[in-house]
């Protein structure tokens, strides 16, 4: 890679961001929140014109609803941020519920026979933290996704700051 030093200071800059996350996990779970919102509505916004360049009125109506639908969906979390956490919380939570029984009925498939430790491991872990979230919610909603935020901000720039080590050290070479 030849910009590898680009990828350094853009790890560097994620690990710094996720510090400020975990420094201030309110404001870091009301940016998440926003930037769902802000995500949604851009979301239904393409889908809504999107809708105009497909084939047939039954996949213009249902893609031009859709997108409403997003759209609707990111003005309310825009319009009122604090129920918006609540919301995202709560609907999180009960994705960490879903992924860990998921993983755990994989973990016991003939799929996973040879890593059904690991797989079960996650499992267990995605179960407990969604019961975690849920056990303390509302009060959770406060905090639980800018620590989620923060978490994915220095795991990427971790990432990338090995993954342009590695590349430096192969322009060396």
């Amino acid at each position: 890679m030849k910009h590898w030093f680009l990828w350094f200071i853009l790890g560097i800059l994620s690990c710094a961001a996720g510090f400020l996350a975990l420094i201030n996990p309110f404001a870091a779970t009301l940016t998440a929140e926003l930037l769902t919102a802000y995500s949604f509505i851009a979301v239904g916004v393409l889908m809504f014109l999107f809708a105009f360049q497909s084939q047939g009125w039954g996949a213009r109506i249902w893609l031009i609803l859709i997108g409403v639908l997003f759209a609707t969906a990111g003005i309310n979390l825009v319009a009122k941020p604090l129920e918006g956490i609540l919301t995202l919380t709560a609907i999180t939570a009960a994705m960490m519920i879903a992924i860990g029984l998921f993983r755990l009925v994989i973990a016991f498939s003939p799929i996973a026979s040879g890593v059904r430790w690991i797989v079960s491991l996650a499992g267990v872990i995605s179960l407990a933290l969604g019961i975690m979230i849920f056990a303390n919610f509302p009060e959770s909603s406060v905090y639980i996704l800018g620590v989620f935020l923060a978490i994915e901000l220095l795991s990427n720039g971790v990432s990338l700051i090995f993954l342009a080590l590695d590349q430096r050290k192969g322009t060396t070479a």
